[in-house]
C-alpha cells in the first residue's frame, strides 16, 4: 500500500525552499522533542500550552503540570513525533530517529492499555490520533539504522493493538461525536499502513462503515459539522481528507458520501474562514490558520474556489500528506472568487457576507443557528466583523475546559456579541459542556439583491415564563460594505430590560461619544450608533477578556446598550466602517387609512453617510390589511423589509429585501 508521503527527499527540497520558516519552526520542536522538552504551540494543537515542561529522565507519560488533563491528552498525542521523523528528512540527522525510537519504545512499555492508570492516555480519540500521528512519524524515518527492526515490529504490534482497541469501540456516542471520526480515521490509516492481510482488510472495511454513517449522521447537507466549533469541524474535514487522500492513492472504493461530503466540509470553510485565512474563534475555536484544509480541498476536487482562500501553492503541512507530485500540479490550478459574496449555510445557521473575496474585504459572520454539541457556546445571533486585514467585532473565544469560572465566562451568552434579556443567558452550563435550557432556532433567512442583503434569525431562549417569556429575533441589513443596521427585536407582554453586547478586538481602542462609541486601531474604525423609539439607552464599557488560543486570555473591553421596555421593542444599532453614518428615526404611515403606523408594528429610520443616504424600512408585524402600503420619510412601498436609496432617488417600491 502507498502511505502519504511520495518522494522524501523532494519534498524536503520543497521545504527548504518554499517553506522555510515553517520548516526552521519544525526542526526547533524536534530539537525540544529530542530533549525531552514538550510544548503544545503547533498550528492543529488542539489545546495550546505556553510553558514548556522538561523531563530530564525518563519521560512521565501521565504526568499532569496543573489541574488540567488536557495537558496529559496532548502529550500521549504524540503530534510531535511527526516533527521529529520531517526534521530527519529535513537534515538527515540521525538523534532525531534516535529520540523516536526511544520514546515510542518506551511509551509501549510503561503505558499500557490494560493498566487502568493509564486510562486517561487511552481513550479512544487520543488513540486514533496517535494511528495518525505514528504512522506518518514512522514512515519519514523509513531507512534509518537508529531505529532497529526489533523498534519496528514493537511498533507494528502497538499499532495493531490499538487498531483491536479501535474496533472495539464504537456506540451512539461515537456515531455522533468528533471523537467517532477521530477514532475510526485513526483505524483506516493503520489498516493502510501496516502489512497487509485479513485483519487489515477487517479494519478498513469497518473503519469505512463507520465512518460512512458517522458523516452522514453529523455533517449537515450544507457541509457543516454539527458541533458548532469551526476548530473541531476542521479537525474533523482534516480526518475525512486524510482518509480520501490514502483511498485515491491505493485505489479503495470509498462510499459516495465520504467523497462528497468531504468536499463539503471544506467548502463549509468559505464560510467559516476570514479573508486572513484564519477560521472564527466560534464555539471551541481557535483563531488558526485553515487555509491547509481549504487547499487539500481545492487539490483533491480541482475546485479553483477553494484555492482562491486557500494558498497560492501547498504548505508546508499540505505537501508532506498530499506529495510532491499534487505539489507541482496545485501550482498550475487557477483560482476564481466564488460569483456571490453571500455564502450560506442554513442548516447550520451560519451566514458570511462579504465585501469581495480578497483578504481586505470586509467581512460579516452571523451565527443563527443551533447550540451544537458540548464545543457550542451560547452565541445564538452572534456577529462577527472583520475589514482590512483585521478583527474587529471578535467572539471572546474558549480560554480553558476545565469548569468553573472561567469556562462559563467563555460560554456564556455575555462573551459573545448578542443581546440579552433581564441580564440572563438563554443557556446555563451545567457543566464544562452540558447547558440547560435547551431551545430553538427561528426565522432563519438570507438575501442578497440589488448590492444589499438582509440577513435574520431569532430564538426561544427567553419564551418559558421563567426566562421572562420574550422571543427574540435579529435582522441584519447591509447597506454598503461597512454599513450595517442590525435591529434586535423582542416580542414581549411584560417589561424587561434589554441588551446589545459587542466585544471589540483588543487592537483597538473603544470610546464612548455620548450614547454612540468609536472604536479605532490602526487599520480601521468603526462607530457605533444605538437608537430606539421604545426608551432611554444607557451605553457603557464593560471590562472583559479575550482568548484567541487555549490556555490564553487578555484583557479586553465590551460596549453594553441597554434600555427599558414594556411589550414589543426593537433596539437598532448601526456600525460604520471608516466613515461616521448620520442616523435618525423617521415616522411611517400607513398611505390607505392616513394614520401613523405605532413603533410596533412598522419602523423606518434614514441612514446617511458621506454623500450618500437610505430609508430603511422594517415591519415587526403585518400592517396591509386590508390593502395598505406605507409612507415613510416620502417613500411608499410594501414588505417587512424594504430599502430605498435616497441618492439614486428612490421613493417608491424601493428594494424588496423581505416580503
Amino acid at each position: 500500500m502507498e502511505f502519504f508521503m511520495d518522494d522524501r527527499a523532494a519534498i524536503a527540497a520543497y521545504c527548504l525552499s518554499n517553506c522555510a520558516a515553517a520548516a526552521r519552526e519544525t526542526i526547533a520542536v524536534a530539537d525540544d522533542v529530542s530533549a525531552r522538552k514538550f510544548l503544545f504551540n503547533l498550528r492543529w494543537d488542539m489545546e495550546r500550552t505556553y510553558e514548556a515542561v522538561s523531563f530530564p529522565g525518563e519521560i512521565d507519560w501521565l504526568y499532569m503540570p496543573k489541574d488540567d488533563p488536557e495537558w496529559v491528552y496532548a502529550l500521549n498525542r504524540m503530534r510531535f513525533w511527526i516533527c521529529l521523523g520531517q526534521a530527519y528528512a529535513l537534515t538527515g540527522n540521525e538523534k532525531y530517529a534516535r529520540a523516536f525510537a526511544d520514546q515510542m519504545t518506551h511509551w509501549v512499555k510503561t503505558v499500557r492499555r490494560d493498566d487502568p492508570a493509564c486510562a486517561k492516555a487511552w481513550r479512544s480519540i487520543e488513540a486514533g490520533l496517535r494511528m495518525e500521528y505514528w504512522c506518518k512519524a514512522m514512515s519519514y524515518f523509513d531507512g534509518s539504522p537508529s531505529v532497529s527492526e526489533s523498534a519496528r515490529e514493537l511498533f507494528r504490534q502497538s499499532v495493531a493493538d490499538h487498531a483491536e482497541f479501535i474496533m472495539g469501540t464504537w456506540n451512539s456516542y461515537n456515531l455522533m461525536s468528533n471523537w467517532g471520526v477521530l477514532a475510526n480515521h485513526g483505524l483506516f490509516v493503520a489498516s493502510v499502513y501496516l502489512p497487509q492481510d485479513g485483519r487489515t482488510e477487517r479494519w478498513r472495511a469497518e473503519s469505512l462503515r463507520r465512518l460512512a454513517l458517522e458523516i452522514e449522521m453529523q455533517v449537515y447537507d450544507d457541509g457543516s459539522h454539527w458541533e458548532q466549533s469551526p476548530m473541531y469541524h476542521n479537525e474533523v474535514a482534516h480526518d475525512f481528507l486524510d482518509v480520501v487522500i490514502l483511498a485515491r492513492k491505493n485505489g479503495i472504493a470509498l462510499p459516495e458520501i465520504v467523497e462528497r461530503k468531504t468536499h463539503d466540509l471544506c467548502r463549509a470553510n468559505l464560510c467559516w474562514v476570514k479573508p486572513d485565512g484564519n477560521e472564527l474563534c466560534m464555539g471551541d475555536s481557535d483563531d488558526i490558520d485553515a487555509r491547509d484544509i481549504l487547499s487539500k480541498g481545492a487539490y483533491l476536487w480541482s475546485d479553483g474556489e477553494l484555492k482562491n482562500s486557500g494558498y497560492p501553492a501547498l504548505d508546508f503541512d499540505c505537501v508532506w500528506d498530499l506529495g510532491i507530485a499534487a505539489a507541482r500540479e496545485y501550482g498550475g490550478l487557477p483560482a476564481s472568487a466564488p460569483e456571490s459574496t453571500l455564502v450560506a449555510l442554513p442548516d447550520s445557521g451560519n451566514y458570511a457576507l462579504r465585501s469581495g473575496w480578497g483578504p481586505d474585504a470586509a467581512f460579516l459572520h452571523f451565527h443563527a443557528g443551533t447550540l451544537g454539541a458540548g464545543h457550542g457556546h451560547s452565541d445564538k445571533l452572534h456577529i462577527d466583523l472583520f475589514a482590512n486585514g483585521e478583527d474587529i467585532l471578535v467572539d471572546s473565544g474558549r480560554y480553558t475546559y476545565v469548569a468553573g469560572k472561567d469556562r462559563y465566562e467563555f460560554k456564556d451568552s455575555t462573551a459573545h456579541n448578542t443581546c440579552l434579556v433581564d441580564g440572563k443567558n438563554f443557556y446555563e452550563c451545567r457543566d464544562s459542556w452540558e447547558c440547560t435550557g435547551l431551545n430553538r432556532a427561528i426565522n432563519r433567512f438570507a438575501r442578497r439583491k440589488n448590492g444589499l442583503a438582509l440577513l435574520e434569525g431569532g430564538h426561544l431562549g427567553y419564551v418559558s415564563a421563567q426566562q421572562g417569556g420574550v422571543i427574540v429575533n435579529r435582522r441584519i441589513v447591509v447597506l454598503d460594505a461597512g454599513l450595517y443596521v442590525v435591529a434586535d427585536e423582542f416580542y414581549a407582554s411584560g417589561g424587561h430590560v434589554y441588551e446589545s453586547r459587542l466585544h471589540f478586538n483588543n487592537s483597538g481602542e473603544l470610546a464612548l461619544e455620548g450614547i454612540s462609541a468609536a472604536w479605532r486601531s490602526d487599520r480601521n474604525v468603526a462607530y457605533v450608533e444605538p437608537l430606539t423609539a421604545f426608551g432611554g439607552i444607557d451605553t457603557r464599557i464593560a471590562a472583559s477578556r479575550l482568548s484567541r488560543h487555549y490556555n490564553l486570555a487578555e484583557d479586553n473591553e465590551t460596549l453594553c446598550a441597554s434600555f427599558g421596555a414594556r411589550g414589543f421593542a426593537c433596539l437598532y444599532t448601526v456600525i460604520s466602517l471608516s466613515e461616521r453614518a448620520e442616523v435618525r428615526l423617521v415616522p411611517t404611515r400607513s398611505n390607505f387609512k392616513n394614520v401613523p403606523f405605532p413603533p410596533d408594528q412598522v419602523e423606518a429610520l434614514t441612514v446617511r453617510q458621506g454623500d450618500r443616504e437610505w430609508t430603511v424600512v422594517l415591519a415587526h408585524r403585518e400592517f396591509a390589511s386590508p390593502t395598505d402600503t406605507f409612507l415613510a420619510d416620502g417613500c411608499t412601498g410594501f414588505g417587512a423589509a424594504v430599502v430605498f436609496d435616497r441618492t439614486a432617488g428612490e421613493s417608491e417600491i424601493g428594494t424588496v429585501l423581505q416580503w
